[in-house]
């Protein structure tokens, strides 16, 4: 046996992420949330659909509850519309008569409601913990630090910044402040359409996988046509020459359910399954959607799936939920709807809103007691705002 000595002790020092994740330290900027106040109903509570109902009547018109499509079934059952994240926050706005907003989703998504909803209304979330590790992978500090670097660069003045709607408000502000506008996984082509009609670059924000696969698969841009900036490390890990050389300047982050498909899963799910439609969502790496039969948004996936004959397989590459739900709902049609992946991967953030989260809120409301809103300060809704508009404003 080799034993390795060291003539002194290393100085080894965690970081302030080392940190949170072991629980020592707090970051109350972080989607990561912090524990909700209050005592919630146990998960085996048998008269939890009850109360929910009960709780949900007593509010009438007061409350409306929108529901994202990576929710659990127990959650969706009680939601009023369901969706993806930007059609949840529009239908938000349009119900001005409700005093409560009830998003079973995560952090940015409610933000994203108390943008586009009035003064009067309140956002709430169910578990303040419930985020979005994409999101969470780029922070205002670590953008603003960027846009340092490409001003440094030369290429600031010729840069537009597009950021994906699963990001922060902070980002969005920046994006709003700088002249850009926000995309969905549905416009993401259109919103860079426009943005190389103002500028000569774009800095995509912060899922480098929607980026790539819209800029080479839907653009006909080349892979060396997109670099990838890290924000951990100096410059981004890019030379100035290899940022004035891009057209997209991809931010090193990504979904940490998509992003788990891998070309493998696709060569196995074909083998299985002899003449399986292979639909995957955009955020999948773009060597899964170069695979691929289709691609694209929540959206799409379910019309998709709607428009698909008698007898048709699939093999969905997007969030265990949704994929579950609808292998459910179209099995009267005699259509076989799988998982891309051998391995179950729901959104841990997203299954954060359980029944006994949702119990818990709308007793409280119901009580008269205002639990877990989510409130985004005017300035940064101003600018925020600003960038959303300009996206609703594309062709």
């Amino acid at each position: 046996m080799r034993v390795v000595t060291t003539a002194q002790p290393l100085d080894v020092q965690p970081t302030p992420l080392a940190l949170l994740l072991l629980g020592r330290e707090s970051d109350p900027k972080s989607e990561r949330g912090v524990e909700c106040p209050g005592d919630l109903p146990s998960p085996s509570d048998p008269d939890l659909v009850a109360r929910a109902r009960a709780a949900k009547e007593k509010l009438g018109d007061k409350v409306f509850i929108l529901g994202h499509h990576y929710q659990r079934d127990e959650v969706i059952e009680f939601a009023d519309v369901t969706g993806d994240s930007f059609k949840l926050a529009r239908d938000a706005a349009a119900k001005p008569e409700a005093e409560y907003i009830v998003f079973c989703g995560v952090h940015f998504m409610a933000e994203s409601a108390d943008i586009l909803t009035s003064d009067a209304q309140k956002v709430v979330l169910p578990d303040l913990a419930a985020g979005c590790s994409m999101a969470d992978m780029a922070t205002a500090e670590q953008v603003a630090e960027c846009w340092d670097v490409l001003t440094e660069a030369g290429i600031a003045g010729a840069t537009v910044p597009v950021s994906y709607m699963n990001s922060s408000a902070d980002i969005k502000a920046f994006t709003g402040k700088h002249g850009g506008t926000i995309c969905t996984s549905s416009n993401a082509k259109k919103a860079l359409d426009w943005a190389f009609e103002q500028g000569e670059k774009v800095l995509f924000l912060p899922d480098q996988h929607l980026g790539r696969n819209t800029a080479v698969r839907d653009m006909g841009m080349s892979l060396d046509d997109c670099v990838v900036y890290n924000p951990h490390k100096p410059n981004g890990g890019l030379t100035a020459e290899e940022l004035r050389g891009a057209k997209m300047i991809l931010w090193r982050g990504h979904c940490s359910v998509h992003g788990r498909f891998s070309l493998d899963s696709v060569n196995d799910v074909r083998e299985r399954i002899p003449g399986v439609n292979v639909l995957v969502h955009p955020e999948c790496k773009h060597e899964v959607v170069a695979a691929a039969d289709y691609v694209g948004s929540t959206e799409y996936i379910i019309k998709a799936l709607e428009a698909a004959p008698a007898g048709s397989k699939w093999a969905i590459g997007t969030e265990l939920n949704l994929v579950k739900r609808l292998a459910n709902r179209f099995a009267a049609e005699d259509k076989e709807v799988v998982f891309l992946d051998k391995t179950v991967c729901f959104c841990s953030t997203m299954n954060r809103i359980d029944l006994p989260h949702l119990v818990w809120t709308l007793e409280s409301l119901a009580e008269g007691n205002l639990v877990n809103q989510i409130r985004v300060d005017k300035e940064t809704e101003g600018f925020a705002k600003l960038a959303l508009e300009r996206m609703l404003a594309l062709p």
